[in-house]
Parts: structure tokens; C-alpha cells; sequence
């Protein structure tokens, strides 16, 4: 009862109609900056030249602050502006790559939002946040058509290793008998465990090409069919971007390879799709009956079809 109580409380002290958005910029103050690097959630910010390049002409980072903590982020989004959907986002973070012009950019990609403050856990800030981001930049730049992130998919491994330590085969047809084959194992299930588990495997080529189809096609249906006890998506990124509107629009192989995202999900990302014509629809279907929007490419994918 405390718990909820206090929850109340904060959500109208915290009431997003409170909040202001700001900008932040290489410029802003240095305690700040240095907040964005502590607080950063998604990827982890390595260096003052890392924050530098995420804080770049062609880049974008927007938080929300309280007037009476107008020094404490409470929540930030990180966006790159560039032509096409991005796909890596090591190739994104890249301080070596050209800087783009953000005026001929046709894709807005959010590629990291982070909340900043553990004790607001289960105040809403980030779809607000999101939508406000949006409006801005459509204002400031109206070449922008495309509005989607490049998103973690967090829970994936550890679905994969409880669903591949039961008896249900997870694949079957030519995907199945190409992970066997790989693997010299008599089931799909052994088979992927084992390939899996080969150190560096990334660094094969042949395990790369054979593991690519098997996993991509797993990951659609981990976010598309895959369902918790409320019966709702059982990944956690996935469960915020739907109900905020955006639909799952890609699958990304190998989208990050960082250890933590090897680890998290074998590598593989996400682009959400934020179609502003279909979010208020999409975000309403979600919201009623847990249903998932998809590309039509991800919902084959997801029933091997």
C-alpha cells in the first residue's frame, strides 16, 4: 500500500506537464555532461571523444528536467540523424566516420534512451519524451520522414536458452537441418546450444552464414509471438516502443557485437518503426489485446512462413 501510495504521489509531482525538455550540447555544463556518461544505460560512453561524436552536428540528445532538479536529468534519448535505417550500431557510434549534414538527413534513428533516476523507476517519462523529440525535430527539420530506433533486444539469449533446453524443436526445414548439419548433432536444439557456444564464433565466417537465417528468424518470433503470463511481449524494449505506437520493423544481424551484446542477444538488433499515421492505432491495439505491430517481411519471419 506504501508502495503504491508513494508511486501516486511521485507520478503528479513528476507529471510530464511539469517537466521541461531541453537540448544538451558539448557546450552544456561540464557536471551534466558528466551525468549523461554515468547515467548512459544502452551503450556504454567510453570517453570524453565518445560523448563528443554522440553530441555532434549530425547528432542529438534531448532530456527532461524538473524545475526544482534543473541540474538531474530525469530521463535522456540519444538520436542520430542520417539517411536510411541504420542497422549497426558500432558503425553508428564510429568517431572515425564523416560527420553528415542534419538538414539533408532523411531518418531519425533513437539508438539509446536511458532513465536517470533509480528512485522514478515505474514513472512513465519515455514515451512522452519520444513524442516531444519528434515534433521538435519535424519543426527543425523537415526532410526528416522516417522516425525509428535502433534498439537492444535484451532478453533474447536467455529466451533462446530456456526454449532450446526443451523438447519442442525450435526450427524445422532447411534451417533445421543446416544448424544439424553444422553442428553434427541429432536435434536443432543441441545444435544451436553448441554453435553457440564457440568462442569468438562471430570471427567464423561458415558458423556466421549458418546462424544468421536460424537466429534471425528465433529473434522475430521472440517479439512477435513470444508471450509472457499477462500475456504480453516478453521483451521489456519491445513492451515500451509498441505501447508508445511504433510497430517492429527489422531485424538486424550482427547489429551489435560488443561483448554485452553478444551476450544479451547473440548480436541481433531491432528497428521500431514510428509511423506517425499509425501510432495513436497501433498503441490502441497494443494497449486492449497485447497486439503486436509488425512488417509484414518480420511477421513471416516469425511464423517460418
Amino acid at each position: 500500500v506504501l508502495d503504491h501510495d508513494m508511486r501516486e504521489l511521485l507520478r503528479s509531482w513528476f507529471d510530464v506537464g511539469f517537466l521541461d525538455m531541453e537540448q544538451i550540447t558539448f557546450n552544456s555544463p561540464a557536471a551534466l555532461l558528466e551525468k549523461l556518461i554515468e547515467y548512459e544505460a544502452v551503450h556504454e560512453i567510453r570517453s570524453w571523444d565518445d560523448l563528443k561524436n554522440r553530441l555532434d552536428w549530425d547528432r542529438r540528445c534531448f532530456a527532461f528536467f524538473h524545475p526544482r532538479m534543473p541540474e538531474e536529468p530525469l530521463i535522456f534519448v540519444e538520436v542520430a540523424l542520417v539517411n536510411g535505417m541504420a542497422d549497426n550500431v558500432q558503425a553508428l557510434l564510429d568517431e572515425a566516420a564523416p560527420v553528415g549534414d542534419p538538414t539533408e538527413a532523411d531518418t531519425a534513428i533513437f539508438y539509446s534512451i536511458s532513465n536517470c533516476q533509480a528512485g522514478l523507476a515505474g514513472v512513465g517519462f519515455g514515451d512522452f519524451l519520444i513524442k516531444r523529440v519528434v515534433e521538435r525535430m519535424q519543426r527543425k527539420f523537415p526532410n526528416l520522414k522516417t522516425f525509428a530506433t535502433l534498439s537492444p533486444i535484451p532478453g533474447f539469449a536467455r529466451w533462446l536458452s530456456q526454449a532450446a533446453g526443451e523438447e519442442q524443436p525450435l526450427l524445422d526445414g532447411s534451417e533445421a537441418g543446416i544448424i544439424r548439419a553444422m553442428a553434427q548433432t541429432d536435434t536443432v536444439n543441441e545444435g544451436l546450444i553448441k554453435l553457440l557456444s564457440v568462442p569468438d564464433w562471430r570471427t567464423d565466417s561458415d558458423l556466421v552464414a549458418a546462424l544468421k537465417g536460424p537466429l534471425s528468424q528465433l529473434a522475430a518470433r521472440y517479439l512477435v509471438l513470444e508471450k509472457d503470463k499477462r500475456g504480453r511481449p516478453r521483451d521489456p524494449v519491445a513492451r515500451f516502443h509498441l505501447n508508445n505506437g511504433a510497430r517492429v520493423e527489422r531485424i538486424n544481424w550482427l547489429g551489435d557485437w560488443s561483448p554485452s551484446g553478444l551476450k544479451a542477444s547473440h548480436g541481433l538488433m531491432v528497428n521500431y518503426l514510428y509511423k506517425i499515421s499509425d501510432i495513436e492505432k497501433n498503441h490502441e491495439a497494443f494497449r486492449e489485446k497485447w497486439r503486436v505491430a509488425a512488417a509484414q517481411k518480420v511477421s513471416r519471419m516469425a511464423k517460418n512462413k
